[in-house]
């Protein structure tokens, strides 16, 4: 397999876990959340990745998470679903239930906590590769991995098998550009390019989408990717400068988290004042002190997602 084998591109969400206050998972919530994106155009969900809280949950829990989304969104876009464990072992089970289940895919990043060494994070994969049939995404994810996979690395995975596709977290984004370059020909490259720097490199040596946190803005970030297919530039430019302005006021660099705390957290109280179901976060992750949230309101109103409350 390789790129061509899949057609994912375009706008995505990693797809947020909705947890009741009692921190049941609100599997109502999940899916009004997930028909809202399709509503909304975006191209295509990973369910069960860092912004979907998959450490929180149990083994069982995860696949009754996957088999929800695969059944509510119901083939109207792609769904991936996150797999993430400590071995190839564990990660292969969800894989083969995910795809058992309908799953279009599966995603994984390398072990996290071992801090693996590059031979290992290729077996690790061949691994996975070997045990289920599916097109498999590489996450790069070194904020919770300990390891920033570059562009010889990924160059290396790209030769697996099953590997069609890069979701690149890494804070360094030079290293983000060279390894797009390095691999876009034969994967999927979904990064850092809704930005205006990300934007002109994507113009110069192509890319396929960008995996967001949830949406914040809704159908204007898959309007950004069916403009670049269009070559509308200008509707481009315009979304990036948006973001530019935007992401810093709310999430620390990297995006790695939140100024008010863990991005899912900040995430949450986010969609909860702009009226989606997001439920809320699930421990380790606390919620956003109440003391907090006005501040993230006068961001969100500063930048016309919101109406300024008018006093009674």
């Amino acid at each position: 397999m390789d790129r061509k084998d899949v057609s994912w591109r375009g706008y995505w969400a990693a797809c947020p876990t909705p947890f009741r206050e009692d921190e049941s998972y609100d599997a109502g919530a999940h899916r009004a959340l997930l028909d809202w994106y399709v509503e909304e155009g975006l191209h295509g969900v990973l369910i069960n990745g860092t912004t979907g809280e998959w450490f929180a949950q149990t083994p069982e829990e995860r696949k009754l998470v996957a088999e929800t989304a695969i059944d509510a969104v119901a083939g109207r876009i792609p769904v991936v679903i996150g797999c993430t464990a400590y071995t190839a072992r564990e990660a292969s089970d969800l894989g083969r239930h995910a795809v058992a289940a309908g799953a279009d895919g599966i995603e994984a990043t390398a072990p996290p906590y071992s801090k693996p060494f590059a031979d290992e994070i290729v077996a690790y994969y061949t691994e996975i590769s070997a045990a289920v049939d599916a097109p498999l995404m590489v996450y790069n994810w070194p904020h919770g991995t300990s390891v920033d996979i570059g562009p010889e690395l990924c160059s290396r995975l790209a030769d697996v098998d099953t590997v069609v596709a890069l979701k690149d977290s890494t804070p360094n984004v030079e290293q983000f550009y060279e390894t797009a370059r390095t691999v876009v020909d034969r994967l999927r490259v979904f990064g850092p390019f809704m930005s205006t720097e990300g934007f002109e490199q994507l113009k110069r040596n192509g890319g396929d989408g960008y995996i967001g946190g949830g949406t914040i803005f809704g159908a204007p970030d898959p309007e950004f990717w069916e403009a670049y297919w269009r070559e509308d530039e200008d509707v481009c430019l315009a979304h990036a400068k948006r973001i530019d302005e935007l992401f810093p006021k709310l999430w620390l660099p990297g995006g790695w988290a939140g100024h008010w705390g863990g991005y899912q957290s900040v995430l949450k109280a986010i969609m909860a004042m702009l009226g989606q179901p997001g439920g809320t976060v699930r421990r380790p992750r606390l919620p956003v002190a109440e003391s907090d949230l006005p501040a993230i309101r006068e961001v969100l109103v500063e930048q016309g997602l919101l109406q300024e409350q008018v006093p009674a």
